[in-house]
């Protein structure tokens, strides 16, 4: 016996979501690329700006830290991972499985004014966390005008 869960709405909920999909795409005219989002499944992603940093947290679980990615490139911070497939789920038995495996990419483009050689990451319990510093801005400063009798000629 197989148990399938009654979903009334389903189809329709997949047909507008995809029409959404599709007129965004459509709509988009600007080249951010912080949206992209391929592969099998996708981390649930947050990002927070604080004072002095941004912090990019992602969940990550099932994922080993060593077999995740994180590069930097021309101002684009991306993603790269795979979530295995366990043994347990090929096996003759299981009634439903739910939980995604497969590999993820994401990729998020890094506002101007942070220091991309100071980018550290972390992992801990399943969350992948990042931090982005920002650039410390110069102080302003006041220029003293020279007063002279004569102009000044270019």
């Amino acid at each position: 016996m197989t148990i399938v869960r009654y979903d009334p709405f389903g189809s329709l909920n997949k047909l507008h979501n995809e029409l959404n999909r599709l007129f965004q795409e459509s709509q988009s005219t600007d080249d951010d690329q912080s949206q992209v989002v391929t592969g099998a499944w996708s981390p649930a992603v947050d990002i927070k700006e604080q004072a002095d940093c941004y912090l990019i947290t992602a969940d990550v679980p099932g994922v080993d830290p060593k077999e995740i990615e994180v590069t930097l490139e021309e101002g684009v911070l991306s993603l790269k991972g795979e979530r295995s497939t366990h043994e347990d789920t090929e096996r003759p038995g299981f009634k439903r499985i739910e939980r995604a495996h497969g590999t993820f990419y994401r990729r998020f483009s890094l506002p101007d004014g942070v220091d991309t050689t100071q980018v550290k990451a972390h992992s801990a319990h399943g969350v992948l966390t990042i931090e982005v510093p920002k650039r410390a801005r110069p102080e302003p400063r006041r220029i003293d005008i020279a007063s002279s009798e004569t102009p000044v000629s270019a």
